[in-house]
Parts: C-alpha cells; sequence; structure tokens
C-alpha cells in the first residue's frame, strides 16, 4: 500500500470573477474527495488529502466544478497517471496542469482527457516516504541490507543462507489508519500547562513513535525490480514482494484463521500476533541494533490472499558514530558487521506457526548489488535527516523502535507524535474515523520503556520475590514484655528516653529491641529475621538455627498456601519453571541470611525543605537537620530566618544491618537562657519540627525524593517536608534503579499481563468497597503483589495510584474504566490538594514534590484532556445511545475531565484553566457538526433504512431543484437526532445542568446548520419554481413545526423574530395568487349548483343560500391555512394579509357583479300572495300552535303521578345520604356516585318514554312535549325535595305561632320531618346540584331535544336553583336577601288596627362608614283593642339586618296603662357597623299589650325599610299597624329555612319576630 498525497493550490479562470464559485474532485481508486467551494477567477484552496494506493497502473482525476446549489457544471478536468508521479515526504511548489473538456475512456477505467480549455490548476502530487518500522523488521532488513553490501563487495551470496530462516514476526496490533486527530501531542491542546513540555525525570525514559500507521511502499528498490501491483486488499510490504518476483513458489502460505485488513486497512482484532525473539538472543540483537547504520521497522499480518503481508507502520533511521554526520560507511565495515552478527531466529507465534514447506523467498544471487547499495545508502541518508525530529535524548543506546510482543507492547499518552509540522487532512474514508478512534487511542497511547528493559525486568522479578516470599504484612509480630530498665535506655522507635524507676517499657523476648509502651505498635521489622542477624553476630548459633528454622517453616508455608502468586509473578515476567525454581531458593537464602552478609554505602544529601513550622517568637524558624544511621550521627549548618532552607550538604555512611533505619530530624536551634536550662533537664535543647524515617531496606540506587515531616509525639506541632538525596551502593548492587522505578516497572508489565495477555486488551475493574476502594488497582492476588512491594521498599501509596493512573490511560476507553480513572483522580487530587490546617505547604508545591514527576504526570494529563476532547467530539459513536454500559462510560468521561480541570485548579494552581463545561459542550459541537453533515449527505440512505424504502438512483437521494422530497427526509431525520439527544445524553451529562443541556446545543446547532442549507435551497428553486406551490406550503408547515416544537424556547432564540417565514414568501405569495385562481372557479361552480337548487335556505338557522356559504367556507378554509401558519413575523404577516385581502375583495365583487346581472329576471318571477290570504293563514298557524300547547301541557299533566312518585324515591335516596360537603377528591368521586344513586328513580322512567316520545312524534311536537316535561320534573323536585310544602293549616300555624313557646318550635321540626320538609345538607346540596346538569343534558339529547339556552333560561330552572341555593347561605346573608326581597311586609294599609308615630335618622361616620340610626318612638294612636282588663300598650322597636349578632337588636318603650292613644317620645340608638350599607336593614315596630305573668299580646306591627330613609338621612312618619307580616315564597323559604337552625339565636329570634302576628281579642 503506498499513501498518496495531494495538495490543491489554487487555479485561473477566464471569464468574469462573479460567475465563479468552484471546487474541486479528486478521484483514485474508487475514493472521491472534495474540496471547499470559493468565489473567484483565482480561487485558493490549499487543501491537503491523502489516499492508500495499492495499484499504480491507474491514474488519478483531478475534476474542477462551478458550484450551483442543485446543478453543479464542470469546468475542466486533468488526468494524472500514478506512475508519473514523484515520491518526497516534502511538499514541492507544485505543477501548473491545463484542464480540459472531455475524458477518454478506455473500458471502464479513465486513460487520459482531451480538447485543453483557456482554465488551469496548481497541483502538488506526491507519494510519501515511510517512516518508523517496528524493531523485528529493522533487524531483519538491517541483515539484509549488510548481506546485500557483502555481496557487493565479494560478489558471493547463496540462496541456501538463506533457505533455513524462518519468517519475520509481526509486530504490533496497532497497525490501523488514524485519523489526523488520533495522534495528539500536547502542544495541540486547548490548554498547555507550563510544564508540558518539560523534559521528565531520568529514569522515566520515553520515545515518541508516531502513533499514525499508514501503509507506504518502499520508495527505493533494486533496480532491476518491477514495483508489485496488487489488489487494493494487498497489504504486503512491497519491498519484500520485490524479492518475491523471482521465486513465486517459494512464498509462504497464510493459515486458514489468517487476518485480513478491513476497508480503512486497520486489522482486525483477531489477528495472527508473532512472538518475541528468543532470550538467547536478545543481548546480540540489542548490540547489532545500536552498531547497525540504519534500523527499519514494519508492521505485518497475514494477507487475505494467502501471503505474509507486512504494513509499514512507520520508518525510522538511526545512524551511529560517523553516521551521524552524514558519511557513509565503508563496505568492508559492513562486511564485518554482517559476519559478526548473524541474525536471528525469528519465532511465529504459537496459535500460527508455519508448517515446514513454509519459508521466505530469498534475494537472487545474480541483482548488480553495488548499484542497490547505493540507492539504499541515498535512501537511508535522505531520510535520516529528514526524520531528525524524532528525539533520542542524546541517548545513542536508547532504542527508538516500537515494543515487542504480541499486543505491541503497552503503550501511554506520554509517547504521542510531534504534529507540529503536520497539517489537518481531509477525511477521504468516513470508517477510518471510528476505528482508527478505537485501535489508535484508546489501546495504544505511550510507551513503556520498563517492557523492555530486561535488566530491569529481572531485577524487578528477583526483588518481587523477595517481598512475597517473607512478606512484611505477615511476618512475626514481636513479642513485647513489660520490662524494667537498670541503666537508662532509649525508645528504638523514637530515641526517646525510658522514664521511670521501674517498669519504664516494652521489651521483645526474642530479638530483645526495647521501645515505649505507645510505640510497640509502630515497629515494623520482623522478629524473626532481626533475632537471626543478632544472633549469628554473638554467636548463638544454636538459637540461631532454631529461628532459621521457623523461618523457613513460614516461607514453606507462604509458598504452598499461595502458590497462585509465584506463578502470576513467573508469567509477568516470563520466566521458566527451571529459573523461577532456582530464583526461588537464592531468595530464600537471602531472606534467611538477613544483614549477615549485608553490607552498603549510603550518601545522603540533605537538599532543602518547605513549609516548617515556626518556632521563634518572631514568626520563624533557624532550622538545621541531623541524620543518623546506626550509631553514626551528623548534622547540617543552620539556616537562620527561613521555612524553606537550602542546605545542598552531603553526608556519607557505611551501614552493616539492613534493619537499620536512617533518622533524619528537622531542629529549630536555640541560643537562649530557656534553652540552655532545657539542655540540662534533657537530651535536646532546641525545638523539634519533625522527622521522618527511613528504612534501610527500602533504599535502592539512586533517589531524589520528598518525604513529609512526621510527629514524634501526639504533642508535635509538626508540618513540611524534606527534599533528599540517597544513593546507596549495597554489596552484590551496585548498578540497580531506585525502588520507585522497579515498582513502575512491576506495575505495568502487571498491567500489561492482566490486560493485554490475560484480558484480551480489556481491563478488569475490580470489586471493592469502602472508603480505600480507589487504593485496590487489581483482582486479590496481583493486588497483594505490588502491595508487598509497596510495604517492603517503602512506595508511597499515592505514587502507587499516579502509577496506575497512568497505565489506565492506555486504556482509557475499554469499558468501566473512565468511572475507575474519574475516582482515582479525585483521591489524587483530594490527597495534593486537601492540605492541613498545621501545614504551611501549598498544594502545588506538594504536588512539585511528588515522587512520581511533576512535568511527567502534568504531561499525561495534558494530553489524556485532549485524547477526551476528540473522543467527546464523537461521543455518538463512541458511547451509542443503545448501551446503558456506554453511557455510563461517558458519563465517567465527563467526570474525569472535571476531575482533571480540578486537578489544574487545585493542585497546579493554574489561574483560568478551561472550564469542564465549555469543553465539553464545544465537544458537544463538534460531535453535532459532524452529525448534520453525515445525515445530510447520507439523507435517503438513512432514511430509508429506518422506514424501508425503495432506492434511488444516486442523482435523486440529495436535494433537487425539481422536487422538495430531501428535505422532510432531513427533517425526520434532525428530530430524531434531537430527540435522542434529549432523552438519552441529556440526562447523562447532568454534571452542568446550569451550563450545558445536549438537547438543547443539539437543537440549537441543528436549526443553525439546517438554516443555512434551507435558505440556499429556497433560493435556488426562488429562481426556477419547478415544484408545486403547495408542496412549497407543506414544507413551510414542517419547518414551522420544528421551529416551534425544539427552537424557539432556547434562549439564544428568545426575543428574536426568526427567519424561516422570509424563505417562503414567494412561495407563500405564490400559493396566494394561485389560490385566488380557485376560489373564483370555486364561486362560479357553487353559483351554478345553487341556480339549479333554486337558492334554496341552508338551514332553519341561516338565511343564507348555499352557494353564500360555499364561498364563505372556502375563504376560511384559505384564510385558516395561512393562520396556521403561525407567521411570527408581523411585517410578513401583514403582506400575506393584504394580498389576501385582495383575493375576498375580488371574489365577493365577482359574485355580486353575477348576482347583479341575472336578479331583475328573479324579481319578475317572484309570485306575491293576496294580503289577507296570508293574514288568514298566519292567523290559523297561531290557533294550530296554541291548541298543540294545550294538548301538550295536558300531555305532560298526564305524568305529574308518576314523576311524583319518582320524585319522592329520589328525596328518599337522598336523605339517606351522609357526609361533609368540602371540595376534596374524594368528596368529589362520592358526590358523583351518590347523585346517580338519585337520580336512578327519575331516569328510568324518563329513559323509556324520551325514546318512545323521539321516534312517534314529530320534531315540532317533540319539543313542545319535552318543554312541559322539563317543566313538570322542575317544579315537582323544586316541591317535593327543595321546598317540600307544608300539606295542613298545623304546620303554617306552627311558624307563625312558633315564636309564643319554645316548645312549639319543636313540635314545628317534628312536623317538618314528618312532612318530608327537612333540611338541606351542603352535600345533599352538591348532589342535587350535580343532578339537574345530568338532567339537563338528558334533555338536551346532543342537539336533537330542546336547547341548552331554552334549558339555562327556563324559568323553572333558575327558580329550582335559587331555592337550592339558600340551603348554603350563611344567616346573615340569608336576612339581608330577606329584607332587600321583602318590600311589602307591612302592607295593613287597607285595614290598619292602628298607627305609630316614629322619627328616624340615619348618621354615616365620614371616617369609618359605620352606620349609627337613632330612632324616637313619638306616639300611637287609633289604637284598635278590646279588652275587659287593663290595658297597658307599649311600642317595641326592633332592628332587622345582618351582623347584628354582637349588637342590641331591640328597644321597648314604658307602657302607658288604659290609653288608646298613648304619647311616648322615647329616643333609641342602633348601631349598624360598616359591613353592609343602610338598605340592608329594616326597622319592625310591633305595639303590644303588656300583660303581667303571662305573654304579651300583640296589637299590629309595622315594618320600615331603612333603604327609603338613607336616600334623606332623616324621616319622620306615621306608619299603620297591620295584623302581620305579609311575605311571598321566597321570605317563606327563607324563614322555613333558618327555622331550622335552632341553634342560631339570631335564626331563631328572625323566625319568632316574623312570624308574630295579632292576638285574638277578648270575647272575639
Amino acid at each position: 500500500m503506498s499513501l498518496l498525497c495531494v495538495r490543491v493550490k489554487r487555479a485561473k479562470f477566464q471569464g468574469s470573477p462573479d460567475k465563479f464559485n468552484t471546487y474541486v474532485t479528486l478521484k483514485v481508486q474508487n475514493v472521491k474527495s472534495t474540496t471547499v467551494a470559493v468565489r473567484g477567477d483565482q480561487p485558493s484552496w490549499e487543501q491537503d488529502f491523502m489516499f492508500e494506493i495499492s495499484r499504480l497502473d491507474l491514474g488519478l482525476s483531478v475534476e474542477v466544478w462551478n458550484k450551483g446549489l442543485i446543478w453543479d457544471t464542470m469546468v475542466g478536468t486533468v488526468w494524472i497517471a500514478l506512475k508519473t508521479i514523484r515520491q518526497s515526504d516534502e511538499e514541492g511548489p507544485g505543477e501548473w496542469s491545463t484542464l480540459e473538456a472531455e475524458t477518454l475512456m478506455k473500458g471502464d477505467e479513465i486513460c487520459g482527457t482531451k480538447n485543453p480549455t483557456p482554465h488551469q490548476i496548481l497541483l502538488d502530487t506526491r507519494f510519501e516516504l515511510p517512516f518508523d518500522i517496528p524493531e523485528e523488521e529493522a533487524r531483519y532488513w538491517t541483515y539484509k541490507l549488510e548481506q546485500i553490501n557483502a555481496l557487493g563487495a565479494d560478489n558471493e551470496y547463496s540462496i541456501q543462507e538463506e533457505s533455513p530462516r524462518k519468517p519475520l514476526p509481526t509486530a504490533a496490533a496497532q497497525c490501523s489508519f488514524e485519523d489526523p486527530d488520533s495522534a495528539i501531542d500536547d502542544r495541540d491542546s486547548d490548554y498547555r500547562s507550563e510544564t508540558s513540555n518539560s523534559i521528565p525525570p531520568p529514569y522515566h525514559t520515553t520515545s515518541q513513535p508516531n502513533a499514525s500507521a499508514h501503509q507506504f511502499p518502499v520508495p527505493v528498490l533494486l533496480p532491476q525490480q518491477l514495483l508489485l501491483q496488487g489488489s487494493p486488499r494487498d497489504s504486503c510490504n512491497d519491498s519484500v514482494q520485490s524479492y518475491d518476483l523471482d521465486y513465486p513458489e517459494r512464498r509462504a502460505l497464510s493459515p486458514a484463521s489468517s487476518s485480513r485488513y478491513g476497508s480503512s486497512c486497520n486489522v482486525s482484532p483477531g489477528s495472527s500476533q508473532l512472538s518475541e525473539l528468543d532470550q538467547c538472543h536478545e543481548q546480540d540483537d540489542d548490540r547489532r541494533e545500536r552498531d547497525s547504520i540504519h534500523s527499519c521497522h514494519s508492521s505485518g499480518s497475514f494477507s487475505r490472499d494467502g501471503q505474509v503481508g507486512f504494513g509499514e507502520q512507520e520508518k525510522g533511521f538511526e545512524v551511529t558514530g560517523e553516521e551521524e554526520t552524514g558519511r557513509a560507511c565503508e563496505p568492508k565495515e559492513m562486511k564485518e558487521d554482517v559476519t559478526t552478527h548473524p541474525p536471528p531466529d525469528l519465532l511465529l507465534h504459537r496459535d500460527h506457526v508455519l508448517g515446514p514447506q513454509e519459508s521466505f523467498p530469498e534475494e537472487n544471487a545474480s541483482s548488480p548489488f553495488t548499484q542497490a547499495r547505493a540507492h539504499w545508502i541515498r535512501a537511508v541518508t535522505k531520510v535520516r535527516l529528514q526524520l531528525q525530529e524524532i528525539p533520542n535524548d542524546g541517548d545513542p543506546c536508547l532504542p527508538q523502535w516500537l515494543p515487542e510482543g504480541p499486543a505491541g507492547g503497552l503503550y501511554g499518552i506520554d509517547s504521542m507524535p510531534d504534529l507540529r509540522r503536520k497539517k489537518p487532512l481531509p477525511l477521504v474514508s468516513d470508517l477510518s474515523l471510528v476505528q482508527s478512534r478505537k485501535a489508535g487511542i484508546t489501546s495504544a497511547m505511550a510507551t513503556r520503556t520498563s517492557l523492555k528493559d530486561e535488566e530491569l525486568k529481572s531485577h524487578v522479578y528477583k526483588k518481587t520475590l523477595q517481598a512475597l516470599i517473607y512478606p512484611i504484612s505477615c511476618t512475626t509480630p514481636h513479642n513485647f514484655e513489660v520490662w524494667s530498665a537498670t541503666t537508662p535506655t532509649y525508645c528504638y522507635e523514637c530515641e526517646g528516653l525510658l522514664w521511670g524507676i521501674a517498669r519504664q517499657g516494652m521489651r521483645c523476648s526474642e530479638c530483645g529491641v526495647k521501645c515505649h509502651e505507645k510505640c510497640q505498635d509502630l515497629l515494623n521489622a520482623d522478629c524473626l529475621q532481626r533475632a537471626a542477624e543478632k544472633s549469628s553476630k554473638h554467636g548463638a548459633e544454636d538459637r540461631t538455627q532454631n529461628i532459621i528454622m521457623a523461618m523457613k517453616d513460614r516461607m514453606k508455608i507462604r509458598e504452598r498456601n499461595k502458590p497462585e502468586i509465584f506463578e502470576v509473578i513467573r508469567d509477568v515476567f516470563t520466566v521458566s519453571k527451571v529459573a523461577h525454581v532456582q530464583q526461588m531458593k537464592t531468595v530464600k537464602q537471602s531472606v534467611l541470611d538477613g544483614t549477615s552478609k549485608w553490607s552498603a554505602k549510603i550518601t545522603i544529601t540533605v537538599v532543602c525543605a518547605q513549609g516548617l513550622q515556626a518556632k521563634d517568637k518572631t514568626g520563624s524558624s533557624d532550622p538545621y537537620v541531623t541524620v543518623q544511621v546506626g550509631k553514626t550521627k551528623k548534622r547540617t549548618k543552620t539556616i537562620f530566618g527561613n521555612l524553606n532552607p537550602v542546605w545542598e550538604e552531603k553526608f556519607h555512611f557505611e551501614c552493616h544491618n539492613s534493619s537499620d533505619r536512617i533518622k533524619v530530624r528537622v531542629w529549630d536551634e536555640d541560643d537562649d537562657i530557656k534553652s540552655r536550662v532545657k539542655q540540662r533537664l534533657k537530651r535536646e535543647s532546641d525545638d523539634f519540627l519533625g522527622q521522618t524515617i527511613i528504612e534501610v531496606r527500602t533504599l535502592s540506587g539512586e533517589m531524589d525524593v520528598w518525604y513529609n515531616l512526621e510527629k514524634r509525639t501526639d504533642k508535635s506541632a509538626v508540618s513540611g517536608a524534606i527534599r533528599l538525596q540517597i544513593s546507596v551502593e549495597i554489596k552484590g548492587e551496585e548498578k540497580v534503579a531506585p525502588y520507585h522505578v522497579q515498582y513502575t516497572c512491576l506495575h505495568e508489565n502487571l498491567f500489561h499481563y492482566l490486560t493485554d495477555i490475560q484480558g484480551s486488551g480489556g481491563v478488569r475493574i475490580p470489586e471493592a468497597r469502602g472508603d480505600d476502594a480507589w487504593k485496590v488497582y487489581f483482582d486479590e492476588t496481583a493486588q497483594e503483589i505490588v502491595d508487598e512491594f509497596a510495604m517492603r521498599y517503602g512506595i508511597e501509596s499515592i505514587y502507587q495510584a499516579m502509577t496506575h493512573f497512568a497505565c489506565l490511560s492506555s486504556k482509557y476507553m475499554c469499558p468501566g474504566v473512565p468511572a475507575v480513572m474519574s475516582t482515582l483522580l479525585a483521591n489524587i487530587n483530594a490527597y495534593y490538594a486537601h492540605t492541613t490546617a498545621s501545614t504551611n505547604v501549598s498544594a502545588s508545591d506538594r504536588f512539585a514534590a511528588s515522587n512520581f514527576g511533576k512535568e511527567r504526570f502534568v504531561k499525561l494529563l495534558d494530553q489524556l484532556h485532549n485524547s477526551l476532547r476528540i473522543d467527546l467530539s464523537t461521543y455518538r459513536n463512541n458511547f451509542p445511545a443503545g448501551s446503558p454500559e456506554r453511557l455510563q462510560d461517558l458519563k465517567s468521561t465527563v467526570d474525569l475531565l472535571t476531575s482533571i480541570t480540578f486537578f489544574r485548579m487545585k493542585v497546579q494552581e493554574l489561574q483560568s484553566p478551561p472550564r469542564a463545561s465549555q469543553v465539553v459542550k464545544d465537544c458537544v459541537k463538534a460531535c453535532l457538526n459532524s452529525t448534520y453533515e453525515y445525515i445530510f449527505n447520507n439523507c435517503h440512505d438513512l432514511y430509508s433504512r429506518q422506514y424501508q424504502l425503495q432506492e434511488l438512483p444516486p442523482e435523486e437521494q440529495g436535494p433537487s431543484i425539481r422536487n422538495l422530497d430531501f428535505w422532510p427526509k432531513l427533517i425526520t431525520l434532525i428530530v430524531s437526532i434531537i430527540e435522542e439527544d434529549k432523552n438519552s445524553y441529556t440526562l447523562v451529562l447532568n454534571q452542568f445542568p446550569q451550563e450545558l443541556n445536549v438537547g438543547k446545543v443539539s437543537a440549537e446547532v441543528m436549526w443553525q446548520l439546517f438554516a443555512q442549507d434551507m435558505k440556499y435551497a429556497l433560493e435556488e428553486h426562488e429562481e426556477d419554481r419547478l415544484c408545486k406551490s403547495a408542496d412549497y406550503m407543506n414544507l413551510h408547515f414542517k419547518v414551522k413545526w420544528l421551529y416551534n416544537e425544539y427552537v424557539q424556547d432556547l434562549l439564544a432564540f428568545q426575543g428574536q423574530v426568526p427567519e424561516y417565514p422570509a424563505w417562503f414568501e414567494q412561495f407563500v405569495l405564490q400559493w396566494l395568487d394561485e389560490n385566488e385562481d380557485v376560489s373564483l372557479e370555486f364561486l362560479r361552480g357553487a353559483l351554478e349548483r345553487d341556480k339549479k337548487d333554486g337558492f334554496q335556505q341552508t338551514s332553519e338557522h341561516a338565511l343564507f343560500s348555499c352557494s353564500v356559504v360555499d364561498v364563505f367556507t372556502q375563504l376560511n378554509q384559505s384564510f385558516e391555512i395561512i393562520r396556521k401558519l403561525e407567521c411570527p413575523d408581523p411585517n410578513i404577516l401583514a403582506r400575506y394579509m393584504r394580498r389576501f385581502a385582495k383575493t375576498i375583495g375580488k371574489v365577493l365583487m365577482q359574485y355580486a357583479d353575477i348576482l347583479s346581472k341575472n336578479f331583475p329576471a328573479y324579481c319578475t318571477k317572484e309570485k306575491m300572495l293576496d294580503p289577507e290570504a296570508a293574514d288568514s293563514l298566519k292567523e290559523l298557524q297561531v290557533k294550530l300552535n296554541t291548541v298543540l300547547d294545550e294538548l301538550s301541557m295536558v300531555f305532560g299533566n298526564s305524568f305529574q303521578v308518576r314523576i311524583d312518585d319518582c320524585i319522592r324515591q329520589m328525596a328518599d335516596i337522598l336523605g339517606q345520604v351522609r357526609g361533609p360537603g368540602n371540595a376534596s377528591p374524594n368528596t368529589r368521586a362520592s358526590v358523583a356516585q351518590d347523585a346517580d344513586s338519585v337520580l336512578r328513580p327519575l331516569m328510568d322512567f324518563l329513559d323509556g318514554n324520551l325514546t318512545l316520545f323521539a321516534t312517534v312524534c314529530e320534531k315540532t311536537v317533540l319539543k313542545r312535549v319535552l318543554k312541559e316535561l322539563w317543566r313538570v320534573v322542575m317544579n315537582t323536585m323544586e316541591r317535593r325535595i327543595v321546598l317540600p310544602p307544608l300539606t295542613d293549616q298545623t304546620g303554617t300555624q306552627l311558624i307563625f305561632t312558633a315564636a309564643k313557646e319554645l316548645s312549639h318550635l319543636s313540635k314545628l321540626k317534628d312536623h317538618m320531618v314528618r312532612e318530608e320538609t327537612r333540611n338541606l345538607t351542603p352535600k345533599q346540596c352538591a348532589i342535587l346540584d350535580l343532578s339537574l346538569d345530568t338532567i339537563k343534558q338528558y334533555f338536551h339529547a346532543g342537539g336533537n331535544g330542546l336547547k341548552k339556552t331554552f334549558l339555562e333560561k327556563s324559568p323553572d330552572l333558575q327558580s329550582l336553583r335559587y331555592a337550592l341555593s339558600l340551603y348554603t347561605q350563611t344567616t346573615d346573608t340569608l336576612i339581608k336577601t330577606f329584607v332587600r326581597s321583602q318590600t311589602t311586609q307591612g302592607s295593613g294599609v287597607d285595614d290598619p288596627v292602628g298607627e305609630v308615630s316614629i322619627q328616624v335618622d340615619l348618621f354615616t361616620h365620614p371616617g369609618t362608614g359605620e352606620h349609627k340610626v337613632t330612632v324616637k318612638v313619638v306616639a300611637a294612636n287609633d289604637l284598635k283593642w278590646q279588652t275587659a282588663g287593663m290595658f297597658r300598650p307599649f311600642v317595641e322597636v326592633t332592628m332587622v339586618g345582618p351582623h347584628q349578632s354582637d349588637k342590641k337588636r331591640k328597644f321597648t318603650t314604658k307602657s302607658k296603662s288604659n290609653n288608646w292613644a298613648p304619647k311616648y317620645n322615647e329616643t333609641f340608638h342602633f348601631l349598624l357597623g360598616n359591613e353592609e350599607g343602610p338598605e340592608a336593614y329594616e326597622l319592625q315596630i310591633c305595639v303590644k299589650d303588656y300583660c303581667f305573668a303571662r305573654e304579651d299580646r300583640v296589637l299590629g306591627l309595622a315594618v320600615m325599610p331603612l333603604r327609603d330613609v338613607a336616600a334623606k338621612g332623616s324621616c319622620a312618619c306615621w306608619c299603620p299597624l297591620g295584623r302581620k307580616i305579609h311575605m311571598d315564597e321566597t321570605g317563606m323559604t327563607i324563614l322555613r329555612i333558618l327555622s331550622q337552625r335552632s341553634n342560631d339565636e339570631v335564626a331563631r329570634e328572625f323566625v319568632k319576630l316574623k312570624s308574630e302576628s295579632r292576638s285574638l281579642e277578648e270575647g272575639s
């Protein structure tokens, strides 16, 4: 496969610049790419394209098109043969080509062009040189090259030398086509930390291979060999194929399960992999690699058609010694190199071992090698100089090649390629975008050098066994006993004095170590091992042997109980069983030897400290440091007045005990009286600032480490950290890496083994719970390995976490990994950012002191952040909505992005890192942009796939000027995208509810892109208008719906007038023009039909003939369409209305013109009726209607008995209803249910009869019958249920004599219960109200019965409802209603029994509005009363009205003896309040005869309404006295209702007052 690079630069056209809007289309090998459109006669595109070429006998077609939205015209074309294109990895100036008008065809393929045009185009075409191929193939080709050069010197080369060799191993599985974004350097990030380009610590060596993996041909071949031209699927390396030409019969065959390249040349997941080199050749291979002139790497696979394929991933060349200066090597040196280092045996993977007949083809022995050698050397020199950007840090020994192994090594984002010189390339294949992301960043992001450092791996393997065979976590604890010291003794742990006279501390009976009781838990050294070391030094051999036996037993038990741990370690480091058994013996012996054979030289440099405690009164300290190893103690100089001192002092120690500790303590030097006194009393005169205790066994190699200062006792006030550079030379281990590097090697190799080898690339997430779950990185066995190593060699837990995070970053797209990484980074953030109150160290300083390396971790985060942005920019592919697991990973990915932002703010303390919400929003927009482009370009395919439509030819699938079918499909797809975002992704990406709503962003972006395309399309349509106006209107409605449904409520569009009505304005006006013609045609047809039918009336309610109704119906329909457009632009709507108004005027004037012409003819035909005959007929009609009314009344009354019976049953059911009358939902349901029960007797009666009447009665008769039945039902309900009558005079008499004595009230109540004159509860009222609605609907019968207006305005229904409403009113309201409705109560004028002179004054307070009434009773006159005894008349004045319960309502005058015309002249005052006006009150005057020891007798009564006084303010008159109070039905109803309220004093008094009448006279 070859990579063709084409740069379309610019063009020159002959003609007006206005008429050119051109783009360029490139076609090669069934692949098509297009530039953007540029206007003008000298357009400049400057766009790059890359194509994968497998056939060089074809050509590149370049077509220039002039753009119209639908129709594009070709400006010209040019055809370039691929064989004529140069090979280079640098851009050139390009060549001008003349565009020609026609193409020449040979069969189905283009072979040239003809008919030149005056137009020209500038193109730069080249085949790109390959670079950076894997290590194994580099060695192979190096050896081949050396053989060729040697043959060039001695002309000797035999085929048999090569025949026994085995085929070349395949390289990493990462040979996929990468999109331009898949290989990301931190320089391309949206945000760059200040340390992102810094050099990492020296023990973290990283290489920078280019992550892209395009397949290239070898550009320089032997002269006599031809370039093999294969099929597009042929992925073999051309330089290998060139050797196959002369020996086709020797080509290796492919196994049946061999992998193949997909359309984007990605190796399938199951591709066969080849194993690493044999261990026996590794050292020779490395040496040959360093000594070779150049090393080439290629990746390979078994190709589809049976050949061993090698896809060259990248070409890199390394020149050592003099070759780096550009000079060529001598043939003699090459020959010596060949003879010194034979080629390695290359083995196939165990799953795909080649058969005995499969071997690699040989080179032709008769080739002219001198010329070939010259070609190779020129290519080597040129490419090497061009690829100087590959870093090697100045160390020629460091390999620059991709890793070996089945999975291609563990990649990480530390090794992203340098893209500073790369320009973004337009994608040629959509498929490559998706697959390359998965195969690229997600699974191969960085190179872990520890996977290839065999020397380091071997050492780590031994150290890990040592930590696991006798682990600290389960070693023998000390056997402490309380101990009394006889001499001053110091604690082994804190070095403090064991105070006291006796029982001062604890002592281990096994090893003899002494310490405070509080310090015994801090000792972590193993008792047995220490006892063995001490005994062997003091000659206690028996005791030593016993202890050694105990330690052996423990190691045997450990090996027996945990065999899986040692098996995993052996597999991780690929150690043979024999070597493993031997190594276990060695490790056990080293544990037993302890320190008896151990010695080390330790160099400690105290560099600096930061964040120390201030101990002096000045707010500072004078720190110095003491360093003690064993019994040797040394100190630094004092730095005065500094909490961040720098010492840079070096000390040398010799140590002969691996259980020793390095005790580093920081002190504040004091030279005052207090410190001198303290020195007399204690060993320490200076203030303690902190300490760190370092186990000697945790030291290895050269270390530059920050240690946090710790307390010595609980009372110590300590903060800060100290930096130490420690160099340890352990006897036998002089050249080993520091333990942090060793731990990194262990963790990375373990991770690589568990994921890539055991897990087939997937990451197994351990199940862990609790606060420390984030510290669990692997399953139980692997976790124990790393924890024991860390515990044994002093690796802090935060270093473990950061190392695991770095490993996970290579697998961050695996399921479940983003959530783990997010949690892990959050805890790393918390570790550095959550500083304690007692420390002065900032988070950034703490992070800078990280042993992991600040620059390394920052660079890791920067590149991870960039990769996450790229994956989020294609979230619809990477995290499909149909997969809940991937949606959860999407949420976790955003959480991880947020954690990175938090890290930058809180730990790095950067001022304004990009907000995570804004980054995610930008990514979402980028994804939506590409999604829209995809659905636009594949609209028909996607729509037909979803709705199973027929296929269309390709030219009809896109937008067309002949129809509008494309746009509704596009709207449907847009809606599905928005709905998916709203319903799936919005619920997942909910971390920023105030800043990001994916559904709204989706709607906004989709509308903006759609609006742009829709606008241009309609502009194009406006010129030709090839579609029907109705089609444009339908599209208008769809666009309006899309906008109203998803866009109008978005914040960005609120308060704006949308643009879409303007796009359709001309088409709507066109439709209105056409509609006018349609309306005129319709008018003529309607008028003709009306003329044939004789201009009949449309209905009894309409006075127009059919044509009038038809014309206006058609106009209304047209207007309804305009109205439903809901045009939000008032100006455009006004233009629509003006245009439609013209249509209405034109249609109606046309109608008027036609009628005006024909009207005289109809007038002459009209026959006038004789007036006398007309009057006779009208009179007859009235009489007949009267007869019908009377008959209907008789017919309706005939049902009175049956209706009475039904109503009585309803009353009985209603009387049984109980419960409150509130409006709760439960009560409403209960009321509806009870209403159905109450209505059942009446409904059963009405149902059968009304159905019969509707069948047998004519319509006019039916309506009269229904009206009569309605009257009977309403009146009967009112009489029987709401206001049941008092059937005899007893009841009436009881009401009117209720005031005589209290017992009468109870009698009245009993009587009313007996006569069904009961009071209605609120719930019963609600049931009746609902029942009335049901009865009303029944009589309406859906329009077939009585009209609703008649039923509503029926006086019978209104009377019933009014009576019903009185039941629910308060006493005050009823009294007010009584006063206002009863205007003729004192109607005693015709037959008065006397008269009373009254003077009334009404005063209203101007401020409060309260009313005050003054009543003066002047005299009575002409009293008609017969009595034989004493006559003592007096006047009783009562104020009747609302709100009087708390006021005095009644006054009486003094009685006058035996005087029938008494004079009183007494004044009374009534206060009315301000709630109601005077019109709601009345005065009742009653003249009575005072009787001692019995009830007073009533002479007469009068009533004076205050509304008559309100207008004048005062009034004086003679009031005639009547025999009783007169009232109508309303008054009787109110009185009856109030008579039931026996507990209401006001109601009781009112009933008594209005029930009084003139008493019987004596003798009458």
